[in-house]
């Protein structure tokens, strides 16, 4: 029944909350990818069309040369024409463009440390809410004390990683965007999972994503353009710059893939919590001249597992 609660088994659900976390580790890597040709190409929406229109492309390869992905295209259409899918559950894109123009237009200013905390903030209320309401294909998901405890704790722990970095609070306003991304997110990812149920196949969910986020970031390109011109910055030569895109395909796949098992709240706490600990990871492995974990950083890294294992109980 629609709106009902779906009681996956616990071995799936354990599986799911490693994927996510091994998933949120990468986007970590895509953070660090995708900051860095923003600083080549000096546009941060220039940045997110490249990053999004890679993606695309791989897709668009991928997609219509996979058995599954071809089944994946026939049923959405037949899910679109029959009304079981709506059009609307279809812009799940729209929120991922939002999240990385977000972004390029704050983390500037704001710093990663503020953009991260606010993010997860938007991200952990709206996900219990979106759970709650029952819009992903896991159905509704009750509001436990311990799920929202688990909530709760993870904003703190993500709070006291980055607490160290975090810089004048006059600039808190303008965290008010990335709030509504982290809160555009959770529901990004309930419909992105409603896609994959109805198609069969996280690769097709994933490309309709690709495609409604890519369109997005192109009209808000178009009026940068004529706004500010063109970029400053002249593309890199370096390969590995251009891997965000890649990266984002797997980790809207994985999202799409395991949200029926995991339930919105719980896959956004252990992507959450992958991001954290692979952060502090890269900042320990390849440095840079900002990153500078301490042992408050490596607590809070710490406790984000915590909180996942706190919300995946029963």
């Amino acid at each position: 029944m629609p709106g009902a609660q779906v009681r996956p088994p616990p071995a799936h659900r354990l599986v799911g909350v490693a994927l996510a976390t091994a998933a949120g580790v990468a986007v970590a890597g895509q953070s660090r990818i995708n900051g860095e040709l923003g600083v080549r190409l000096a546009d941060g929406v220039a940045t997110a069309v490249i990053s999004f229109g890679l993606g695309l492309l791989v897709l668009l390869v991928l997609v219509p040369v996979t058995s599954g992905g071809r089944r994946g295209l026939t049923a959405l259409r037949a899910a679109l024409t029959a009304g079981t899918l709506r059009p609307w559950q279809c812009l799940g894109g729209l929120c991922g463009a939002f999240l990385v123009a977000t972004q390029g237009l704050t983390v500037g200013t704001l710093g990663v440390a503020v953009f991260t905390v606010a993010v997860v903030a938007g991200q952990s209320g709206s996900s219990l809410l979106v759970d709650w309401a029952g819009i992903g294909p896991s159905g509704r998901q009750q509001v436990t004390g311990r799920r929202l405890f688990g909530a709760v704790l993870t904003v703190l722990a993500v709070g006291l990683a980055v607490g160290g970095r975090l810089e004048d609070p006059a600039e808190l306003a303008l965290a008010v965007l990335p709030l509504l991304a982290g809160i555009a997110v959770a529901w990004q990812q309930a419909v992105n999972g409603l896609v994959g149920r109805a198609t069969g196949s996280p690769l097709t969910a994933t490309l309709v994503n690709f495609a409604v986020g890519t369109i997005a970031l192109l009209a808000v390109f178009a009026v940068d353009i004529a706004v500010r011109g063109l970029p400053a910055g002249s593309p890199p030569a370096e390969p590995w710059l251009y891997l965000g895109g890649p990266i984002g395909v797997a980790f809207i796949a994985i999202a799409a893939a395991v949200v029926k098992f995991t339930g919105v709240l719980l896959l956004g706490l252990a992507t959450i919590a992958g991001q954290v600990v692979g952060a502090v990871l890269l900042d320990v492995v390849l440095p840079t001249e900002a990153s500078h974990p301490d042992a408050t950083t490596l607590l809070g890294a710490a406790l984000t597992l915590v909180a996942v294992l706190i919300a995946a109980r029963r």
